[in-house]
């Protein structure tokens, strides 16, 4: 076990991490961040960026807008670690975080862990990820140019993901459960007029089946039990199915001693969690817009946090 104890650990490299990273390097906090996989996150599976501040404007990919932020944290001093969290201890004054690879103890934690796309839950869909299902349509679309394409889900992420997806593929069909989308007015409005994006209301995916690829999908009506089976074009290589019902916190390390809503971490509006020294930045958090520059400034703010909470425990103040 390491005996060096940082000012912060940051839990993951998302955009929320790596800004927290950027603003307690540059505080010359002695900043550790624990990320298990690439940084970015769900970013880093978006192929393009359009609404992010400073962006590079010709056109931005999620990776390439995720590197800048991995250097500028790393010009700060920050350091980092590749491991898999496996428990953490919290409530003590001396934060602990134990991965596969070693423990590591700090004076405060900000928890940036993001959140997981929720899957659609119908029979087979493990076995047909990367071969026809996908949960996102920015990263996958392009493969399913002039195919066609199902899409699960009535919010607004589904809409909007739909309406891209139109301009790929050959046609587009949301499958939605209820009578009517859930998407707002205005974005339906918009849909409405895409020629060919087309609906399954009333409607859920039951089984999905094929040879090596996504070639089968059995969806059911839900007033009637009537199954519709659809089938790929003999003529097409692929057929798609993108899901879009919401998003998982990836926060079951932290249950029993964060407090939670629906598995979303419970924070103020400086990121302070229940627990002393305990911040959470992102899309784990509750709140109502969850988007790269909301993840971002969360990470700023809790960094402001912490070198307040820090300076409190050593009697000092800052301006």
């Amino acid at each position: 076990m390491s005996e060096k104890i940082y000012d912060v650990i940051i839990l993951g490299a998302g955009p929320a991490g790596l800004s927290a990273g950027i603003y307690a390097g540059r505080a010359d906090l002695d900043t550790l961040i624990i990320e298990q996989a690439l940084d970015g996150g769900q970013i880093a599976q978006t192929a393009s960026i359009e609404n992010y501040p400073g962006q590079i404007p010709e056109g931005e990919s999620g990776t390439s807008l995720i590197e800048r932020f991995t250097k500028q944290a790393e010009l700060f001093g920050v350091e980092r670690a590749q491991d898999s969290v496996q428990s953490v201890e919290l409530e003590s004054d001396i934060k602990v975080i134990k991965g596969m690879m070693g423990t590591y103890k700090a004076r405060s934690v900000i928890i940036a862990t993001g959140a997981s796309p929720r899957k659609g839950g119908f029979k087979n869909e493990d076995n047909y990820i990367g071969g026809g299902v996908s949960y996102c349509a920015t990263c996958d679309g392009n493969f399913f140019k002039n195919f066609d394409v199902y899409v699960v889900g009535g919010g607004e992420a589904a809409v909007e993901e739909a309406m891209h997806l139109a301009k790929l593929a050959r046609n587009v069909t949301i499958i939605h459960r209820r009578d009517r989308l859930r998407a707002v007015e205005s974005v339906q409005n918009r849909a409405k007029k895409v020629k060919n994006l087309h609906y399954m209301l009333d409607s859920v995916v039951e089984e999905i089946d094929g040879d090596g690829i996504l070639e089968e999908i059995k969806v059911r009506n839900v007033k009637s039990n009537e199954i519709t089976v659809i089938t790929k074009n003999p003529d097409d290589k692929l057929m798609g199915l993108f899901v879009f019902v919401g998003f998982i916190p990836n926060t079951n390390l932290f249950e029993g001693q964060i407090d939670m809503e629906n598995g979303y971490i419970l924070t103020d509006e400086d990121m302070k969690t229940n627990i002393p020294g305990v911040f959470a930045a992102g899309d784990l958090r509750k709140k109502n817009f969850r988007q790269v520059i909301t993840a971002a400034s969360d990470g700023a703010i809790a960094s402001n946090s912490v070198r307040n909470y820090l300076a409190r425990l050593e009697g000092t103040e800052y301006i």
